[in-house]
C-alpha cells in the first residue's frame, strides 16, 4: 500500500467528470487500498478518485465506523435538507456552510462488483454527497453559502478545540 498525492485546487482534474468502471479488478482494489491509506493519513472522512488524479467513478469514506468504498455511485433518492460545515482535502484550510439532503439512498457496486445500496443520514449522508460531487467535477465551494466560506488556520483550530 502506498500514500497517493492529493490534488489541490485549482488543478483542472478536479473539474472533470469521472468515468464509470466496469468490473473491478486488481488495479481497482489496489487503488482503493491506496486511497483509503491516503484519506486516513490526511485525517479525512472521504476521498474521491479525482482527488488523486484518477478519473474513475469511485470514492472511499469513513464516518468513524470503518472505511468503505462505493464504485459508480448514484443517488436514487434524497430527503430533507440541512446546512452543515464542510471542508475538503483538495482545498486545505477552507471551510463553508453547504446545504445538503439530510437523508440519501445511494446505489453503486462494491469492490467485488456486487450491487450495493446505502441508506445514510446526517454526517454520513453529507460525506457521500460531497464525494459524489467530486466525481462530476463539483466542489463544495460551488454549493457553499458565499458569505460562509473562510479559511481556518491551525491556530484557529486550537482555539476552537
Amino acid at each position: 500500500m502506498a500514500e497517493l498525492e492529493i490534488v489541490r485546487y485549482p488543478d483542472p482534474i478536479l473539474r472533470k467528470q469521472a468515468k464509470e468502471i466496469g468490473k473491478p479488478g486488481p488495479d481497482t482494489k489496489k487503488l482503493v487500498e491506496d486511497m483509503t491509506i491516503t484519506m486516513q493519513l490526511a485525517n479525512g472522512v472521504g476521498l474521491a478518485a479525482n482527488q488523486v488524479a484518477i478519473l474513475q467513478k469511485l470514492f472511499v469514506y469513513d464516518d468513524g465506523s470503518g472505511p468503505g468504498v462505493i464504485i459508480n455511485p448514484k443517488i436514487v433518492s434524497a430527503r430533507g435538507e440541512e446546512l452543515g460545515s464542510e471542508g475538503c482535502l483538495s482545498l486545505p484550510g477552507l471551510w463553508g456552510e453547504v446545504r445538503r439532503a439530510e437523508e440519501v439512498v445511494i446505489r453503486g457496486m462494491d469492490l467485488n462488483g456486487k450491487p450495493l445500496k446505502i441508506k445514510a443520514e446526517g454526517f454520513l449522508a453529507r460525506i457521500l454527497q460531497h464525494e459524489l460531487d467530486h466525481l462530476y467535477g463539483h466542489l463544495f465551494i460551488d454549493r457553499a453559502e458565499p458569505e460562509s466560506v473562510h479559511y481556518v488556520t491551525d491556530d484557529d483550530e486550537e482555539d476552537e478545540g
